[in-house]
């Protein structure tokens, strides 16, 4: 966990600090199925893997449900190297997005990983989707070609059932 420091510079928190929030949410939790997930910084930081082992062990101590380990690296070595030296209880979290490498299979012989989480994967996509269409709009010089691939308003109205809203304001709005 990172806080800023009063000069502006992001500071990784005091374990024990960070203890105290993972033990004030476990208490404050009311619903058995919400999981209180610890996210070690110390790898991102530069602090190694030895630091990120115990402020996960830490965590695990105070109550933690599961412990989301990331690092800046290009590589996933460094996030294996940890989950293999990992000896909690507790599985683990990871966000792939920088070593896209790291695919299921690898994923699946680490055997400790709890969650994988495509942090923004889907916002990328729709991104390129939306560059890709308007690209192709400019090019036909109109929506006439790009519209059959798109799709339809309605299957836009029922994922955000629209249905509902329309009863909804059918029974509330005067």
């Amino acid at each position: 966990m990172t806080s800023l420091a009063a000069d502006g510079r992001q500071e990784l928190l005091r374990v024990e600090e960070f203890q105290g929030k993972i033990e004030a949410a476990v208490a404050a939790r009311k619903d058995v199925d919400f999981l209180i997930i610890a996210r070690t910084e110390a790898l991102i930081a530069g602090m190694g893997q030895a630091e990120a082992l115990k402020r996960a062990a830490a965590y695990e101590l105070a109550g933690a449900d599961m412990i989301l380990v990331h690092s800046k690296q290009k590589t996933p070595d460094e996030i294996e190297s940890f989950v293999k030296a990992w000896t909690g209880k507790l599985p683990i979290a990871i966000v792939p997005t920088a070593y896209p490498q790291l695919n299921e299979a690898r994923i699946r012989a680490l055997s400790k990983i709890g969650m994988v989480i495509y942090g923004n994967h889907a916002i990328r996509a729709a991104v390129t989707a939306m560059q890709n269409t308007f690209a192709r709009i400019i090019a036909d010089g109109g929506i006439h070609a790009v519209d059959q691939d798109l799709v339809t308003v309605d299957e836009i109205f029922r994922l955000q059932r629209m249905d509902q809203i329309k009863a909804a304001e059918r029974k509330f709005l005067r």
